[in-house]
């Protein structure tokens, strides 16, 4: 049986929250990523990371620390709906920036969407969020992806999508 961990990446709470709902459904162990646990141990690590800025928060700092016969699992939390296909594949390509190329040839991926409360945000983030709603209030419409959809819809607002049951299929495939 494989020796697993969950390590998560969080800014706000979202991916906290999913992986400690995770660590619950599986007996598994969740610690931050931030925490410098020793990986050498385990043979597959499953990251759970919120989505900032065009990347995976602590995923990079992650696999930097793991060896190529070690096996990833990815899972982000973003406020965009994870079933559009083009959201899908911006995310896939912010991954694929983020991690050697045989973590991401040989990963399975996951996608969560997760929370956000704007009166949380600190300074800087505050800042860059009423920037980037300037320049996307500006596009038309059909040039507007799912992402820059979910910013305008929820500027300013405290939006919670957290769905625990979108956990299942990481959970079961974890199991197998």
């Amino acid at each position: 049986m494989k020796k697993q961990l969950i390590i998560y990446g969080s800014r706000y709470g979202s991916a906290k929250r999913y992986a400690e709902r995770l660590a619950e459904m599986t007996g598994l162990e969740a610690v931050e990523y931030k925490e410098g646990k020793d990986l050498g141990d385990y043979d597959r690590i499953i990251y759970l990371g919120s989505l900032y800025a065009g990347g995976v928060t602590g995923l990079k700092q992650t696999a930097g620390r793991m060896t190529p016969k070690q096996e990833l699992i990815v899972a982000t939390v973003g406020l965009a709906d994870p079933t559009d296909a083009a959201n899908v594949a911006h995310i896939r390509q912010s991954i694929k920036s983020q991690i050697p190329a045989h973590f991401y040839d040989e990963s399975k991926l996951f996608h969560l969407r997760g929370a956000i409360d704007y009166t949380k945000l600190n300074l800087k983030y505050r800042l860059m969020m009423s920037l980037l709603i300037k320049k996307v209030a500006k596009l038309p419409e059909e040039q507007q992806n799912a992402e820059t959809r979910a910013m305008l819809e929820t500027y300013g607002k405290q939006v919670d999508f957290v769905d625990f049951t979108t956990l299942q299929p990481l959970a079961d495939f974890i199991k197998e």
